[in-house]
C-alpha cells in the first residue's frame, strides 16, 4: 500500500522535473540510478531514501523541503491556503507549460516580462 507522503514527494519530483524540462533518463543519469526506479519515486510505489531525495533535490535546483510542500500536518490539519494554491497550480498542465516557458527566457528579459505581468495584474 502507498503511503501518502511518498506519493505527494512523487508528484512533487515528477512536477519539478517536468518545470524544468528534464526526463526520467536525465534525472536518473544526474542521480546515478536507472529511469524506472525515479518511474517508482514518482508513482509513491517506492520510497525515496533521504539521501537519496538530497541528489534530486540538488539535481533539479530546489531545496530538499520543496518535496514537503502543501502537505498536511500529522495531526491533519489543513495547509496554508497559499500551499493549497501551489498545489492548484502544480495540477494545471497550462500553468506548469507557462513556468516552464518562462524560466526558457533568458533572465534579463524574463526580469521585463514579470515586471509587466505585475503591471498588468494591478490594473
Amino acid at each position: 500500500m502507498k503511503h501518502p507522503v511518498d506519493v505527494h514527494v512523487g508528484k512533487r519530483i515528477r512536477h519539478r522535473r517536468w518545470l524544468v524540462g528534464m526526463t526520467q533518463q536525465q534525472l536518473a543519469e544526474k542521480v546515478g540510478i536507472k529511469f524506472q526506479q525515479i518511474q517508482k519515486y514518482e508513482t509513491g510505489m517506492n520510497r525515496v531514501s533521504a539521501s537519496r531525495l538530497w541528489d534530486i533535490a540538488e539535481a533539479m535546483g530546489v531545496p530538499v523541503s520543496f518535496f514537503f510542500e502543501g502537505l498536511e500536518s500529522a495531526n491533519g490539519e489543513a495547509a496554508p491556503a497559499e500551499r493549497q494554491v501551489q498545489g492548484d497550480i502544480l495540477s494545471d498542465k497550462e500553468a506548469l507549460e507557462l513556468v516552464r516557458s518562462y524560466y526558457a527566457i533568458p533572465e534579463n528579459q524574463r526580469r521585463r516580462l514579470f515586471d509587466l505581468a505585475r503591471v498588468l495584474s494591478n490594473s
